[in-house]
């Protein structure tokens, strides 16, 4: 009868252990999930920075072409007024 008690009483103390090793599972799960949510949600934040970011970027160079675009227009401009100036000056001399 001691054997059986004996054998019973490991048998309850396994499954206790096993139900307490369970309970801490089922807290971990809980924690790494509320985690990876977070973790989501920051890399989401992230990922929406670097697109503006990456926008940001492409409408400064888009500010530079027209930039360049109109510094070459203004440059043609001035190479046609000092020609026709210059026309003018030859003209009035002659």
């Amino acid at each position: 009868m001691f054997v059986a008690s004996l054998s019973l009483s490991l048998l309850f103390d396994s499954v206790a252990q096993a139900y307490v090793n369970q309970r801490k599972l089922d807290h971990e799960v809980k924690t790494l999930q509320v985690q990876a949510g977070q973790f989501a949600k920051q890399t989401a934040q992230w990922i929406n920075m670097v697109e503006g970011f990456n926008q940001a970027l492409k409408e400064i160079g888009d500010v530079e072409n027209w930039a360049r675009s109109i510094e070459m227009d203004m440059r043609t401009i001035a190479t046609a007024l000092e020609y026709v100036h210059k026309g003018q000056l030859q003209a009035t001399s002659s």
